[in-house]
């Protein structure tokens, strides 16, 4: 019997029910009113006068009056670059001891996002919010004495002048709780190692020596972790050397595209819980089965804001126009993209942290992500959001039985017509020509896209597919960035990048 998994479990359930329903706009305002508290008398504070938006009748609304939407060039430039200058109380109280390296998706040098001690609580608190929560997952008492494979980016944190810095991954690893240390894989020594193919080599190398019971990290990269154990050992699947893995915890992106090549590794189903974890913050996790929504972590030092996803509050960088309107969690509509915009503990200020979200349960705080503001394709009124292009592409994999586990796109010219084309790369393997591959996602995507159908018939001539093995797509990932860790693969390039990733596709194929 699991006696100590029998405990665990039991103090989870009661904690479960002991702890009341959380009402999400009570919190949010809550927040809002602790972060401008707290940062009232920082530069920033005292420059956007928070001590009269904190005695103001509707502080949220003033709130977004007074201070303009950033995203990180322009935060950055204006405000943290002065914590690299020494300067003290900038954005927030203090300063960070940590920066979390964020490339993104786009953008060829390192983001260095502030982290503070509050950060680093309020993820913390957020995981253990998470843990809770799967008092509502049916889990025996026996996963609870498990081990956990938590793979991120490399957990030895540079030094840098006077503070430290790495992927939020790594950093939160860092500071996991003693009491989690002899649960958690691939443990410390592993998790420093900063080559990725050098770390998942050891993970393979001692994967038999663990009973690992979950797994978290992003799908495309515990991919190639578990095909390297499979391989080393000569395996069917993962469940023949991790027998009682149940439970995997998604994260970074959305997990449906990578599930039927995720699921040909298993020998058995299980579990998969979504989590929303990006620099800037925890921002939600699945909070009961049933559903594929994350729940909004309200009460935990993240104040939200949403802007309708319209092509007009965008620039051509990816930033929001200024006089793009913004709704409250109080406001927003079910089934409705909006771009998320955050105000955090780290001090980050209504900040564009990127992504597109829907609510699915507006009284849960319950959310799905849709896309990335960067990754929407308008070119020739196209209209397309990510989660339309994932949702084609699942479709293609269930019409013609095969594995899609990464692709990319760009609208370019075609030199033959000067005419606009889509043209597709599908990370698969399989011998359905690429003229078939393109008609069905053509069919599909004009099916469920009114705007794209109309382009269709106007200025977008045609769709291009090309196939490559899906190794492709992680060797560019590993050219121009690192691999492993919080990098994800662009979904929509523009031309110059595209041409970058043609020329890069050949000298994999010629090599």
């Amino acid at each position: 019997m699991a006696i100590l998994g029998s405990i665990i479990k039991g103090i989870i359930d009661i904690s479960d029910k002991v702890i009341p329903e959380s009402n999400p706009l009570e919190e949010q305002e809550e927040v809002l009113k602790s972060l401008l508290e707290k940062a009232k008398d920082t530069q920033f504070g005292k420059h956007y006068d928070f001590n009269a938006i904190l005695e103001s009748e509707n502080p949220a609304t003033l709130f977004a009056e007074k201070l303009p939407y950033f995203d990180y060039n322009s935060i950055n430039e204006a405000w943290w670059s002065k914590l690299h200058e020494g300067e003290t109380d900038v954005t927030w109280p203090g300063t960070p001891h940590y920066f979390a390296l964020s490339s993104g998706t786009t953008g060829k040098s390192s983001k260095r996002i502030p982290v503070t001690d509050e950060m680093v609580d309020a993820i913390r608190m957020a995981g253990i919010k998470q843990v809770g929560a799967l008092a509502h997952f049916d889990l025996e008492p026996d996963f609870f004495e498990k081990e956990i494979m938590m793979l991120g980016s490399s957990t030895d944190l540079a030094k840098r002048n006077g503070h430290e810095e790495g992927e939020i991954s790594g950093i939160s690893a860092s500071n996991i709780p003693f009491w989690f240390r002899g649960y958690y894989k691939p443990g410390e020594d592993i998790a420093k190692i900063e080559d990725w193919d050098e770390r998942v080599q050891h993970i393979a190398e001692k994967a038999e020596e663990w009973d690992i019971g979950a797994l978290s990290g992003i799908p495309s990269w515990i991919e190639l972790m578990l095909e390297k154990v499979i391989e080393y050992h000569n395996l069917n699947n993962i469940h023949e050397i991790w027998p009682n893995l149940q439970v995997y915890t998604s994260g970074g992106v959305a997990f449906q595209p990578y599930e039927k090549s995720f699921n040909a590794l298993l020998g058995k189903p299980i579990t998969v819980i979504d989590t929303y974890l990006a620099s800037e913050g925890f921002i939600a996790f699945q909070a009961r089965p049933g559903t594929d929504a994350m729940k909004l972590v309200t009460d935990n030092g993240i104040y939200f804001e949403f802007v309708p996803m319209n092509p007009d509050y965008i620039n051509q960088d990816g930033s929001l126009v200024q006089d793009a309107p913004v709704i409250s969690l109080a406001d927003v509509e079910e089934e409705t993209d909006y771009i998320l915009i955050i105000s955090t503990v780290s001090g980050a200020w209504r900040y564009l942290i990127g992504d597109t979200i829907a609510f699915t349960n507006k009284e849960r705080a319950e959310i799905k992500i849709t896309g990335r503001t960067k990754f929407f394709l308008n070119t020739v009124g196209s209209q397309l959001s990510v989660n339309k292009m994932e949702a084609a592409v699942q479709e293609l994999e269930e019409q013609f039985d095969i594995k899609i586990p990464e692709f990319t796109i760009a609208a370019k010219r075609n030199p033959e017509d000067d005419e606009f084309y889509h043209y597709w790369y599908l990370g698969t393997e399989t011998s359905v020509s690429n003229e078939e591959l393109a008609d069905a996602l053509d069919k599909s995507l004009q099916e469920a896209n009114k705007n794209y159908g109309v382009a269709r018939s106007k200025a977008l001539k045609g769709v291009f597919v090309n196939t490559v093995n899906p190794e492709i797509f992680y060797e560019w990932s590993g050219a121009n960035k690192k691999k492993g860790g919080q990098v994800k693969m662009e979904k929509v390039m523009n031309e110059e990048k595209f041409a970058e990733w043609e020329e890069f596709v050949q000298k994999q194929l010629t090599n």
